[in-house]
């Protein structure tokens, strides 16, 4: 038997998330792991640092080797889906 996934876009910008996280409780993502090119390996991950709800930095790891090759700071994001 086998079971059928669905990768679902979330933030209005053709990306799927992997993983969104609330890493201070309180009640709003603040952590978004993203799949930019569809091979199911994360390559972007963006932090809203302040609870604003808009991205603060952004980092991307462009050849996934865990090591980020470049590193956007400031407000300017794309703010999360409702």
């Amino acid at each position: 038997m086998s079971e059928t996934q669905e990768s679902v876009e979330t933030r209005g910008d053709d990306r799927v998330d992997l993983l969104k996280a609330d890493t201070n409780n309180d009640g709003q993502t603040d952590v978004w792991v993203v799949d930019t090119d569809g091979d199911g390996k994360a390559d972007m991950y963006q932090f809203d640092t302040d609870g604003d709800g808009r991205v603060d930095i952004t980092m991307v790891d462009l050849d996934e080797d865990g090591t980020p090759d470049e590193v956007v700071d400031g407000d300017g994001g794309h703010p999360p889906a409702s």
